[in-house]
């Protein structure tokens, strides 16, 4: 009988991935963070590497693994090394919607749960539609999403495709530098932050005061909102998470208010 494959994860991502198909028990390795997005691998008591960003090709080489993957974000330094030290690598490296479900259609090839991923594909898109099906009809506001706070960054493509479908108009160029001026002068109806490796926690209050952004519509009626990182910088299954927050962000009496969602 063919032994499973033995998978180093270097993010998040595509342990989340790997779990929504089944096939932690492929895993040999994964970072701290993957234990923060899904506390359960705790008990496996697998290796904790260093993530793509700061790989170490000898703790990776310890797990004896019969695949590396890697995804965004990581540094072509850490990828080299890994190739250098001549181990299997696979990198990622999705920017919309479509690529992360092309990546779960891959990883399913490797793990052998094509039937799994055509499911879990399936749910995910027509999730998507019934979010867009319920916005119809209602007023589209602008909202302006951050992926880092220094400097600001904008989220990703696929948060803007998932902020469309909740019935948003996103604010800005997905992953591009702006500033608090630029914010202020377009003066969203929503301010929505999820900072990468922050959780829960980025500093809504502060972050207002310190920007002088306490005359915008969005602070004026406390439409101010913290969104789990994991939902919408991690490119996995679980952004259906972030659609549902950022659904109820949108459309406050249309949508349930999920558990995590943080508001100022």
């Amino acid at each position: 009988m063919k032994s499973p494959m033995r998978i180093a994860s270097l993010q998040p991502s595509i342990t989340l991935t790997l779990h929504a198909l089944g096939r932690l028990d492929h895993l040999c390795g994964h970072t701290k963070y993957c234990v923060e997005a899904l506390p359960e691998l705790a008990s496996r008591n697998l290796p904790t590497l260093h993530d793509s960003w700061t790989a170490d090709t000898t703790e990776i080489a310890a797990t004896n693994p019969t695949l590396i993957i890697a995804s965004v974000p990581y540094r072509m330094e850490s990828l080299a090394a890994i190739l250098k030290a001549s181990l299997p690598v696979l990198a990622l490296a999705p920017h919309n919607l479509a690529d992360i479900l092309a990546d779960i259609r891959l990883l399913s090839t490797l793990t052998n749960t094509q039937s799994e991923a055509e499911v879990l594909i399936a749910h995910f898109n027509r999730t998507l539609d019934e979010a867009r099906s319920r916005s119809t009809g209602l007023a589209r506001p602008t909202i302006y999403c951050e992926e880092w706070g220094k400097p600001l960054i904008h989220s990703q493509t696929w948060v803007a495709e998932l902020v469309a479908a909740a019935g948003g108009d996103f604010l800005g160029t997905p992953g591009s530098h702006t500033t608090a001026e630029a914010i202020a002068a377009a003066d969203p109806d929503i301010l929505v932050f999820a900072w990468c490796g922050a959780g829960d926690r980025v500093p809504l209050a502060r972050i207002i005061e310190q920007r002088n952004w306490h005359h915008l519509r969005a602070a004026r009626e406390h439409r101010v909102f913290c969104i789990p990182d994991e939902y919408l910088n991690t490119p996995a299954p679980t952004l259906l998470e972030g659609l549902a927050c950022l659904a109820a962000c949108i459309h406050l009496a249309a949508f349930d208010r999920p558990r995590r969602l943080v508001q100022l």
